[in-house]
């Protein structure tokens, strides 16, 4: 069984995701990090060459790679929740949790990284960041096993969290 982490950007999923496949010994595979390492650029000139819907498609693609892998800890992209049967095919083999953060935590999160292009285009940071939130919320419902709310707690105390609920 593998465990997959969706949430936002900056909810924790890539720091969880170290710690877990440290504690477990698996192998950690960060679905846009792996994105990034096919396609040879970053996630920005993806999007600025080819646009979302195609970025949306290499994140299925990637899904696609994954299913039938076991023992994986996956750190997903924040939209990848998007597509139904991204989460299908994830759901096959593993249990979902969606990290979660009030937006004020999560702008204090991001506020400096430059690897993620504007996903509205005109708002302000935090407009953008209540935007799409309001936008996947559903989706990340639908899609979660669980859910682990990340505001006060440290990344260590969400790993125990998730090792908690699942049996190794």
């Amino acid at each position: 069984m593998n465990i997959v982490l969706i949430g936002y950007r900056g909810t924790g999923k890539s720091t969880v995701a170290k710690i877990l496949g440290q504690r477990l010994k698996r192998t950690v595979m960060s679905t846009d990090a792996e994105i990034v390492k096919e396609a040879g650029q970053s996630i920005p000139h993806i999007v600025e060459q080819f646009g979302w819907d195609h970025f949306r498609g290499l994140e299925t693609q990637m899904c696609q790679k994954l299913t039938g892998q076991d023992n994986l800890v996956i750190d997903t992209g924040g939209g990848l929740i998007l597509k139904e049967e991204n989460v299908r095919m994830l759901k096959e083999n593993g249990k979902i949790f969606w990290l979660t953060a009030e937006v004020s935590t999560i702008a204090s999160r991001i506020s400096g990284d430059t690897q993620r292009p504007s996903l509205s285009g005109t708002k302000t940071f935090v407009e953008e960041i209540e935007e799409i939130l309001e936008i996947r919320k559903p989706h990340y419902q639908a899609a979660a096993d669980y859910v682990i709310p990340t505001d006060q707690i440290s990344p260590e105390q969400i790993a125990d969290n998730i090792l908690s609920r699942i049996s190794i």
